[in-house]
């Protein structure tokens, strides 16, 4: 079958790979799967093996006839919903249950975009299994150092690499491996309410926009003249740069520099309420 270069299509194949993947995931009867990108329909019937009722969400329509067609039993029975359109576009409140999981093979260019999507979404998968690039899937899960992608990723779950899948696995085979990131346990239980969530990305997004400078210097724009006194009062060292600071870390000084607003702001609004 003909792939279509500009989606980043690599197909698998290999059962023991795809089920490694749904392994991942740990996919049980009755559950509700998203899958994005289903291809030729390989992790497809995979899924729909373990008794997964599967909702699969294709861009390439030219692979909708064939996935109509050799899906047509479950199709018709309920268990595969196919949907064409782009998963970056989808809505899950309104078109998933609120617990579900997804697990796709996903092009690697739109692995940040598709993360970011899901991970933040008001409905929450309870598991994220994607086939992504070794290298992404290395710096969010084993690296030594922190990134804003790793961070991004632990602060609503725990990643794992599952295992590595080597480019001859892919029909056609991309030029670099890839892997199985899972994504256990995802909620928003870091976050007290969406403006404390809101204040850790200006954070991070801050922290990490020069990395050669000190975390203190690259808070500043965020923090003003009080980031030096935060960052201290988190108990972190004065010459500590962004991607040697952990997750934990990280949320203490959300929590310290929250508070330290509210009360700035609270004192200020007092003082020119009695002026």
């Amino acid at each position: 079958m003909f792939k279509k270069k500009s989606l980043g299509q690599h197909f698998l194949h290999a059962p023991a790979y795809l089920r490694a993947v749904v392994d991942a995931a740990d996919v049980a009867a009755g559950e509700i799967v998203l899958e994005i990108g289903p291809g030729d329909g390989a992790l497809t019937r995979e899924l729909l093996g373990r008794g997964a009722r599967v909702v699969a969400i294709e861009k390439d329509h030219r692979l909708l006839p064939l996935l109509t067609l050799t899906f047509e039993k479950e199709i018709r029975g309920g268990q595969l919903t196919l949907i064409e359109g782009d998963a970056l576009e989808l809505d899950p409140g309104a078109m998933l249950p609120p617990i579900y999981k997804v697990v796709a093979n996903i092009p690697y260019y739109i692995t940040g975009a598709l993360l970011r999507k899901f991970l933040t979404s008001s409905t929450q998968p309870s598991t994220l299994v994607f086939l992504i690039q070794k290298e992404v899937a290395q710096r969010i899960a084993r690296s030594k150092k922190e990134s804003l992608l790793s961070l991004s990723v632990k602060a609503y779950g725990s990643p794992v690499y599952i295992r590595t899948v080597p480019r001859g696995a892919f029909v056609p085979p991309p030029e670099v491996d890839s892997a199985i990131l899972a994504v256990h346990h995802i909620s928003r239980d870091n976050f007290s309410d969406a403006k404390q969530e809101s204040l850790f990305f200006d954070l991070l997004h801050a922290g990490f926009a020069q990395k050669r400078k000190l975390l203190t210097r690259n808070l500043e724009p965020v923090l003003r003249e009080q980031a030096g006194d935060i960052v201290a009062a988190t108990g972190l060292p004065d010459k500590v740069r962004a991607e040697d600071v952990p997750l934990h870390d990280w949320l203490v000084l959300t929590k310290t520099a929250s508070h330290k607003i509210e009360y700035t702001e609270a004192h200020e609004s007092a003082r020119y309420s009695s002026e």
